[in-house]
């Protein structure tokens, strides 16, 4: 079909280009064509036919994904099977905790079970959004053509709109002329709550519901309590973003609130149409014709037009006023809206309780449960807003603040800080503390960073208006890891920390950055401090009888802590689980998780099923005993490869050097967030942000951050032996390894030598080109593999059909790359420069796309 929509558009010799480069990219992959050829073929064209084919390509990527998307939903269709639950699902996980640990145990794990997913918005994401909900209409009529009869007229009319959705795919520019401003990010990631998130949810507590018990559910009160809680940082996050500011976290918050109250208002009008019981089958309890009485007096007009339309229908009455009050409150009209989501909940309690009490049980516990598991998850709020800041920004602002007081006149950054606080106060006397206290502080070195919020709470607001704070040390380079637990013994002298210990339970949250840490130290080092630092945590929390709550800041790349959650979850160190699992969703990720329902589903129950046997007994056992075992091998291997990592990234004029071998400072022009790409206005590494050091890495098809230094590491143990069997037996280990394998699998040597290339320095193209060659033997050798992903067939089948396409939009970027980078760049006549680099950003792109990674 895209086939047709290019020849129509730009007629068949466009067509027949993009056809010679496709065969061509495949032909180089079994020898049959050069190198050579192929860049002169892409030389051949003038550079508007070039950004042609490059967009035809990027197109071709984004269709591809979308038939992988709906062949796993077919897959996952297939295997659905109640008698013999997939593996990684809830019901797998229930059948495995109580045949092992029995149903007491079970009812405890599940009860305390959280899975707790926070949506930022890091600049990841390049795709626009009109782009991706052309992807999401193409999708529906991709439904409507499988569901439709070969040769029928639905069929064909589904083939004919079909047609029509990629051909406007097609002429939809795939890159942004504006920048995105925060709250067109906070409307960017609504997008998924609306589209699949809200309707998801329930489902994953229905499927856990019957899991536990299969003959009941539906007819009891549910045995699954609501355990995901969605969080975001988008519109809160203000580290490194001056655009995010007091606004536009109050306006983050009411868009979110617009979004939850009309899909909660929905859902209860939905309900409460169907529920056309008669008064005379299932009558209203006491509690119900009071609380229908009580609404008759308070709002006569509003009762006798649902009276109206549902005579003699108390629960269906009921729930339409439940509805019309939810308008109201989204109408901000004071006199009939809910005061909270509490006071809804209660009213859908008293409904559930009237019509058990009636003997109605299916009407009690089927779809109404729903929309309470909703109202449970979501409240008013949708999603918890978290603040995150700078540990710097809170030591300036209380400095300034201790020299001239709070009526002097002070910085514009400490006014900040300052409202910051005011608005978070309102929030919650708005929405309820649930849907913003917790305070993120960056680069967090002393307990001296989280004293500072709580004073600057004091100085914002008088002591009954001062917002309750959870405040979060985050703690991101090496040696901050290696701090940390003594950090949180500081922490514990603090006042306010013991305060809100006591009021929560003794809870406390702590966050880990894997992206800094990896940037910082190397893949394989960050690995293991991580690792240490989460047995180290859950080890202080034992000892001050602390419930610990580990925040993975994981990006969606390998090279920032990416890589399938569940199997991350189940190589965790021992005692840091507990139950409970907080994980940052960040760009492309969101997309590619939250896009479909089953998938969706798919990945929250995966999540699920992780947290429920990372939290038994066994696999801690099995993890404590392996990594007692391979400890000391592992610390060699992360040795050599923190000191490879390190002699590489400290070579004179590396960063130099990078930014001419990739395009990293073209990727701005992407405008892919509202976040700048570096904290300051240095051009070292030490600035740079880690997701334009892995986005760039991506494109130069080296992916070096999710593997360098690994094959060092593994040459500095003599027993190849031993290795194997720690793959084997120690779960993190073969996660590492797992990891770098899939990073390898998406490098191409020969096309990353040549962006190596660019920088002139052939010693550093030779030392990073030896590591790859040296990491690849190793690990095949240590995994067992004779050729990379060779257990993961499907994975390595979907790469080996992609890196040809690819590797065609690689060929483009180079010829854009090779162009700028060049001698006479300067001399460039000004609209070939504008071509070429348009060239590049729509290549990048494409390659983002293709390889489903960006930052």
């Amino acid at each position: 079909m895209l086939g047709t929509v290019l020849a129509e558009s730009g007629g068949e010799d466009l067509l027949a280009d993009v056809e010679k480069l496709r065969h061509a990219v495949i032909g180089a992959r079994d020898g049959s064509v050069s190198g050579e050829e192929i860049t002169a073929l892409v030389a051949s064209w003038p550079l508007e036919r070039a950004k042609q084919v490059a967009r035809a390509f990027t197109v071709y990527f984004h269709l591809a994904n979308l038939a992988e998307e709906h062949q796993r939903m077919r897959a996952l269709r297939e295997r659905d099977d109640a008698a013999n639950p997939p593996r990684e699902s809830l019901a797998a996980a229930v059948r495995a905790v109580r045949d092992e640990h029995g149903g007491e145990r079970l009812a405890e794990l599940i009860g305390g079970m959280e899975f707790h997913p926070v949506i930022t918005a890091h600049p990841t994401e390049a795709r626009r959004r009109a782009v991706s909900t052309s992807i999401l209409r193409i999708s529906s009529q991709l439904d409507a053509w499988h569901a439709a009869h070969e040769g029928s007229t639905a069929a064909a009319e589904a083939h004919r709109r079909l047609l029509e959705e990629i051909d406007l795919l097609w002429r939809t520019s795939q890159l942004r002329y504006t920048k995105l401003d925060p709250l067109d990010e906070v409307r960017t990631a609504l997008a998924a709550f609306d589209g699949t998130i809200f309707d998801v949810v329930p489902q994953v507590y229905r499927a856990l519901d019957a899991a536990v018990d299969p003959e009941g559910t539906g007819t009891r009160p549910p045995r699954a309590r609501p355990f995901v809680r969605y969080g975001s940082w988008i519109g809160g996050d203000r580290d490194g973003n001056p655009f995010v500011t007091h606004d536009v976290t109050r306006e983050a918050v009411l868009i979110q609130s617009e979004h939850v109250l009309r899909g909660l208002e929905r859902a209860c009008e939905r309900v409460g149409r169907t529920l056309t019981a008669y008064a005379n089958l299932t009558p209203p309890s006491a509690a119900l014709r009071d609380a229908l009485a009580t609404a008759r007096a308070g709002h006569p007009d509003t009762l006798a037009e649902i009276d109206k339309r549902s005579p003699n229908e108390p629960h269906r009455r009921f729930l339409l006023l439940a509805a019309a009050r939810l308008r109201a409150t989204r109408e901000r009209d004071a006199d009939l809206a809910y005061p909270g989501a509490e006071a809804f909940l209660d009213d859908l309690r008293t409904v559930q309780e009237s019509l058990a009490a009636a003997g109605a049980v299916r009407q009690a516990y089927g779809e109404l449960q729903h929309l309470i598991w909703q109202a449970e998850t979501f409240g008013f709020h949708l999603a918890e807003l978290e603040i995150r800041q700078h540990s710097e920004v809170h030591a300036a602002a209380l400095a300034e603040l201790r020299e001239k007081g709070t009526d002097g006149p002070l910085s514009e950054r400490t006014r900040e800080v300052l409202d910051t606080i005011r608005v978070i106060s309102w929030i919650q006397e708005r929405f309820g503390v649930e849907a913003c206290r917790r305070y993120i502080v960056s680069f967090t070195r002393s307990a001296e960073d989280i004293a500072a919020v709580h004073e600057l709470a004091d100085l914002a607001l008088p002591a009954g208006r001062r917002p309750v704070l959870d405040v979060i040390p985050l703690f991101e380079t090496g040696a901050d890891l290696d701090a940390s637990p003594h950090v949180l013994d500081g922490m514990l002298e603090l006042p306010r920390v013991r305060e809100r210990l006591e009021q929560s339970g003794r809870r406390i949250e702590v966050m880990l950055g894997y992206s800094d840490s990896a940037k910082d130290v190397g893949p394989v080092s960050a690995t293991l401090r991580l690792y240490d630092a989460q047995a180290r945590l859950a080890d202080w929390a034992g000892r001050h009888d602390v419930r610990l709550t580990l925040f993975h800041g994981r990006g969606g790349s390998l090279g920032r802590g990416g890589g399938p959650a569940s199997r991350a979850l189940l190589a965790q160190a021992p005692g840091s689980v507990g139950g409970r699992f907080k994980v940052t969703e960040q760009g492309e990720v969101v997309f590619a998780r939250y896009g479909q329902h089953d998938i969706a589903r798919r990945h929250i129950e995966q999540v699920g099923h992780a947290v429920l046997m990372a939290s038994t007994d066994r696999v801690q056992e099995r993890e404590r005993s392996a990594a007692a075992a391979y400890r000391p091998y592992a610390d060699t291997i992360a040795a050599a490869a923190q000191e490879a990592y390190l002699e590489l990234i400290g070579a004179e004029d590396f960063a130099v050097w990078f930014s001419r071998v990739s395009p990293l400072e073209e990727l701005g022009e992407l405008r892919l967030g509202s976040r700048p790409s570096r904290r300051g206005a240095a051009k070292g590494l030490g600035d740079l942000r880690a997701i334009p050091w892995v986005f760039a890495w991506t494109q130069t098809r080296v992916n070096l951050p999710g593997w360098y230094g690994l094959g060092t590491g593994l040459d500095a143990v003599p027993d190849p032996a031993v290795l194997q069997e720690a793959y084997r037996e120690w779960p993190m280990f073969a996660s590492l390894l797992d990891n770098a394998e899939m990073s390898l699998a998406k490098t191409d040597r020969t096309i990353a030598e040549r962006y190596l290339a660019l920088g002139g320095r052939p010693e550093l193209t030779e030392r990073v080109l030896a590591e790859y060659d040296l990491t690849r033997r190793l690990v095949l050798q240590v995994t067992g593999h004779s050729r990379l992903l060779e257990n993961r067939r499907v994975l390595s089948r979907a790469v080996d059909l992609r890196n040809p396409y690819v590797d065609a939009l690689s060929h483009l970027q180079l010829r854009a790359l090779e162009a700028l980078r060049s001698d006479g760049a300067d001399d460039l006549d000004p609209e070939d420069q504008q071509h070429l680099e348009r060239l590049l950003l729509l290549s990048v792109n494409g390659v983002a796309a293709g390889l489903q990674n960006t930052g």
